[in-house]
């Protein structure tokens, strides 16, 4: 089995729908620290799991200093955009999305 991990950085904000009182029901902001992790048993043709560059492409175009909200079909937590990103990208089976120091969300495939 091959394995692959891409660590990004972004910039984004966004606003929670909750069913609570909270602040973070505020328009707020981040810097995102994403870790997408890849795997597959046999490489492309290309001798790649996943290119790198592709999953900068799909994550950080669309997300790097964005408010989540106006791109992303559904309330941003980090669990919800963690399990977007892996439906993003090939071969993903993993994401870890940290939205700040201490709060981070995983999303892994059974």
């Amino acid at each position: 089995m091959y394995y692959v991990t891409k660590r990004l950085e972004i910039s984004g904000s966004h606003r929670l729908e909750l069913s609570y009182d909270s602040k973070c029901s505020n328009l707020h902001g981040h810097n995102w620290i994403i870790t997408v992790h890849c795997k597959a048993a046999t490489l492309n043709s290309d001798g790649m799991v996943t290119d790198f560059t592709h999953i900068k492409e799909n994550i950080s175009g669309l997300l790097d200093h964005a408010n989540f909200n106006d791109v992303l079909p559904f309330n941003p937590t980090a669990e919800n955009i963690a399990r977007w990103i892996c439906d993003q990208v090939e071969n993903c089976w993993r994401v870890d999305v940290q939205e700040s120091e201490g709060n981070i969300a995983t999303y892994q495939r059974d």
